[in-house]
């Protein structure tokens, strides 16, 4: 089915010995971004390399044996599932964290590489990442999560005194008039106040630093509860990270080190998060550094529900320091072991599905992927379902894409409320795969010597979804991703609370997918830093050119950002502003945000949608249908020789269209990820840079087409 010039007789010999010969090689391969040969992609299709299989919770409870693990090995291999994610879960019996632990993982290493199998570790008994299974509160109580919280709320009247000695844990002070919300703040003088309150109905709010965590669900807690019984540690002290490190990773190394980049790929974390306002004794130190004032006196705004605009940017200043330390204290010195070691770090945050709530809890999604090796979500509680609309696995892919990684994760399926069949499953596959994940942890599969979990997952049906979809992360790991819209995502804005700008955003991002306009998130970082200008366009680490920045209605951008969007429009580039153009920009602080001067660059698209005249400013448009159809969206990654387009009906309805996609190649193939064949097809039309042919999808189908110039 491939006419292939020079095909050399031991080309999969020589594909094997530069790919796939050892798994340090393999995994090496797969965590870079390639662009391969049409070839090469071709030769390994059918039997893809293992390191591509989607993984599955692998939840040990009860009792294991080298024969239990065995045995569930063979089952698992059976249902097309060749990676395992080892969880710690209740009634094992040995103790998490324990030498019998250690050794009973160094016996599945050792029983998964015999079946060239290969194993991801939870980093955790059970969740969230960071409380090393109790270690904290019992042995390094230290280095346990803190957290600001009100000590004390006292109401006095006009002409009252509030006077008090202090602990010297109560480092800020704040007192509200009731009458009209207005505040002030009180200055605390060795450790006491002694304050008269004026005219007015006064509310005082004492705040205080605590040791404090968020609740963590612990495989050695007996009473299997979710509650603060096992405190995370101090995600804002690298310190206390490299100390979990030291009670986990570090003893892993110890037991099955020598596997470590081969059979077992990595560590996977799972929703680091607060539940309150974090604190760190580091912080007020490295706010100064970064922001040049002490934010220690206005802490209490943070606990106001009425703010002035003033108090809504400090309270954004602090976001934003407490977010920068999270990521470069927690998952950072994570990634930089995990990659001194040949491993891989894949985690996903909690709340991706609602970014005003992730802010509030972990700051910003694209800064602590930065480093990430595998960035992540999860999809639970039908968080994905064909009732809803739900375009955040993007936030995974477009941090992948942004930072140079071949991979993306999906977490799925844990306590979906309706229990998806094995069609449904395929579709919130699917939904997921055209959003850019490449890589899915199956929820749950209980270790168990003779039995298959209930369920789609059990399901002898499920097989050929399993291979499929393992297929399918092969096609769409490879090659460099080739969305050339750049939708700016606003979490600086989302600090100062504007919640319509997280709406608009959400907003556009479901337009252009229904217009067929693939695209990435892109965050400040990238903008301001990270990309490179490249032709008519911004250049990712993943080597992707952005040929249009899409800016949503915000008030605020940083200043560098600006600047560098500027200069994008002279050297070629097309930015669009969505309603209007940001009022204030932000250099160093919030608190000192500057007004924007009157500027005429760029596109100003004034109702926030996607119009007709929005869409004929974008740049360089992939994929081109006779007709609008809404169902359909698509994906495109280029290879080194071909164009690779996946293309998903989400509708329950069948589609037939013409559609014109932009390619080099003049000729196209269905490469069908069931079953591994590569069928041509026949009827094309070639336009200067562009292929014409008939789409046509069934209700829920998805295709595969390749495009180049060696297909017969």
């Amino acid at each position: 089915m491939l006419e292939i010039k020079q095909w050399n007789k031991n080309l999969n010999i020589v594909v094997a010995l530069l790919l796939y010969t050892t798994a340090s090689t393999a995994q090496e391969f797969w965590q870079k971004v390639s662009q391969p040969i049409m070839a090469e992609m071709a030769a390994n299709f059918k039997d893809y390399p293992s390191v591509y299989s989607q993984t599955v919770t692998w939840g040990w409870e009860g009792n294991i044996t080298r024969e239990t693990i065995a045995a569930n090995l063979d089952i698992l291999k059976k249902h097309g599932l060749f990676t395992v994610s080892i969880e710690a879960g209740y009634g094992m019996p040995v103790d998490y964290l324990s030498d019998g632990w250690f050794e009973l993982v160094k016996i599945a290493v050792e029983e998964a590489k015999k079946r060239n199998m290969h194993v991801w570790l939870i980093d955790e008994g059970k969740y969230p990442s960071g409380f090393a299974g109790g270690k904290f509160s019992k042995e390094k109580p230290e280095l346990r999560m803190q957290g600001l919280v009100i000590k004390e709320k006292t109401i006095i009247k006009e002409g009252d005194y509030f006077t008090r000695k202090l602990s010297p844990s109560v480092i800020s002070a704040i007192v509200v008039n009731q009458n009209d919300k207005s505040s002030k703040m009180i200055s605390i003088n060795s450790n006491s106040i002694n304050w008269k309150a004026p005219a007015g109905n006064w509310e005082i709010l004492l705040i205080q630093h605590k040791f404090k965590t968020s609740v963590t669900r612990a495989a050695n807690n007996p009473t299997h509860g979710k509650d603060t019984l096992n405190s995370l540690c101090d995600y804002l002290n690298p310190v206390a990270t490299k100390q979990f490190l030291e009670f986990t990773h570090v003893q892993y190394k110890k037991y099955i080190g020598n596997e470590f980049g081969k059979t077992v790929l990595g560590f996977r974390g799972d929703e680091p998060d607060y539940g309150f306002t974090p604190w760190t004794s580091q912080l007020p130190a490295e706010f100064r550094k970064q922001k040049g004032y002490d934010i220690v006196p206005y802490l209490g705004v943070i606990f106001l529900k009425d703010l002035s605009l003033e108090q809504q940017r400090m309270k954004a200043d602090f976001w934003d320091v407490w977010s920068y330390m999270f990521s470069k204290n927690f998952f950072d010195i994570q990634a930089e072991w995990c990659k001194e070691n040949g491993m891989e770090y894949m985690v996903h945050l909690n709340h991706e599905e609602k970014m005003m709530d992730l802010v509030r809890s972990e700051g910003d999604f694209f800064r602590n992927m930065r480093h990430v090796g595998v960035p992540g979500v999860d999809a639970i509680w039908l968080q994905i379902w064909p009732d809803k609309v739900a375009d955040f696995p993007k936030l995974a892919s477009s941090a992948a894409h942004m930072y140079g990684r071949p991979r993306s994760l999906s977490e799925s399926f844990a306590a979906y409320t309706i229990p998806p069949s094995v069609l449904q499953a395929k579709w919130v596959i699917d939904y997921q795969l055209i959003r850019g994940i490449n890589l899915f942890e199956y929820m749950f599969w209980p270790l168990n010597e003779t039995k298959v979990p209930k369920g789609y997952l059990g399901q002898d049906d499920f097989i050929p979804v399993a291979k499929y979809s393992n297929r399918a992360s092969y096609l769409l790991s490879n090659g460099i991703p080739a969305a050339q819209v750049a939708l700016y995502h606003p979490t600086s804005n989302l600090w100062m609370g504007d919640d319509a700008a997280n709406k608009n955003t959400l907003d556009i991002a479901q337009s252009l997918s229904e217009h067929q306009i693939d695209y990435d998130f892109v965050d400040d970082q990238g903008l301001e830093t990270l990309f490179t200008f490249e032709k008519e366009g911004f250049k990712n680490l993943s080597g992707q050119i952005y040929t249009t920045i899409i800016i949503p209605a915000i008030k605020y951008i940083p200043k560098k950002i600006l600047n560098r969007l500027n200069s994008f429009t002279k050297n070629g580039g097309q930015v669009i502003f969505m309603g209007s153009h940001p009022t204030l920009t932000v250099e160093k602080t919030f608190l000192n945000a500057e007004k924007i001067p009157d500027f005429t660059w760029g596109y100003t698209e004034p109702t926030v949608k996607v119009t007709s005249e929005m869409l004929s400013k974008i740049k360089n448009i992939d994929v081109k249908f006779e007709k609008s159809i809404l169902g359909i969206k698509y994906l495109h990654r280029k290879w080194k020789d071909a164009e690779m387009y996946f293309f998903f009906n989400e509708s329950d309805q069948e589609q037939n269209t013409k559609a014109s996609l932009k390619a080099n190649g003049d000729k196209a193939a269905v490469w069908d990820a069931f079953s591994g064949d590569i069928t041509a097809i026949k009827e094309t039309s070639k336009d200067v840079d562009r292929i014409t042919f008939e789409l046509h999808l069934n209700a829920h189908e998805t295709k595969f087409i390749v495009i180049g110039s060696s297909i017969k």
